[in-house]
């Protein structure tokens, strides 16, 4: 982390004292083949919010680190496709609502190209009761988790953290010339226009990973060398997810838990 921060440290999320976030995160670590070094980590926590009235949790695409020397080798597609990928599956191939906060336009491009019903930020996706909802129960309890204090603002028309930088990640803090930009122009120029860099802004996006996203991801993102691999991935998860479940739940004369076979 140190060499993607030129020295500096940050105190939140996982770096945070005490640990808890520890406890809710999904960590992707790479290393290299050769020597084993690490060279890129992402840690996304997952944020208890309510749906209808029920407990449930949005994936927040958290902290992202790529060592500097090995930045734009395509590692993206791991550090954020294949891990929310492989939750998709793990939960049965339900609907997963994520969300993001950067000020990186090759971010939020990133976002929009690869979710669903992203907002904001993605053409022809206005807000819904859904996004509304879950990004003020976000930021009413859960700004700890990408480091924005309770001095931020929040515009929640157009989604956008005021002020952000001030909870422990004030090191990531960019200006706009040297936040990455997006090949798609139309990304850059959004960013450029709702944020304000000297302050210290930041994009809430909301979306979703479905079917049609993850087939996206599947047939745009993974290099097909790595098709194969993922697909046997892919199936051991729903076996373990989906197919085993089932078969034990139809096994009616072994107990499941608490069920128990009628006598």
């Amino acid at each position: 982390m140190a060499s993607c921060l030129n020295g500096n440290q940050l105190d939140y999320g996982l770096f945070a004292q005490g640990g808890a976030a520890w406890n809710r995160s999904v960590i992707t670590l790479i290393r290299r083949a050769d020597d084993g070094r690490p060279i890129a980590f992402n840690a996304m926590p997952l944020l208890p919010v309510s749906r209808g009235g029920q407990a449930s949790h949005v994936l927040h695409l958290g902290l992202v680190m790529v060592d500097p020397r090995e930045r734009g080798g395509g590692l993206s597609w791991i550090l954020y496709g294949l891990t929310c990928f492989a939750l998709f599956v793990r939960g049965g191939l339900r609907p997963l609502w994520i969300s993001s906060v950067t000020q990186v336009p090759a971010v939020v491009g990133m976002i929009a190209e690869t979710f669903d019903q992203v907002y904001p930020g993605q053409a022809g996706t206005t807000p819904s009761f859904a996004h509304r909802h879950l990004a003020h129960q976000i930021m009413a309890g859960e700004r700890a988790a990408f480091g924005v204090s309770d001095d931020a603002g929040f515009d929640a028309e157009a989604q956008v953290i005021t002020n952000a930088y001030t909870g422990g990640s004030d090191n990531l803090k960019k200006s706009f010339a040297v936040a990455a930009k997006h090949r798609d122009a139309r990304y850059n120029t959004f960013c450029a226009a709702v944020l304000d860099y000297e302050r210290g802004d930041d994009v809430l996006q909301i979306g979703r990973l479905d079917l049609g996203s993850a087939r996206r991801f599947l047939a745009r993102s993974v290099p097909r060398g790595a098709l194969p691999q993922l697909a046997a991935q892919g199936l051991m998860i729903g076996v373990q997810a989906v197919l085993a479940p089932l078969l034990q739940w139809l096994d009616a004369d072994k107990p499941l838990g608490r069920l128990r076979p009628a006598r």
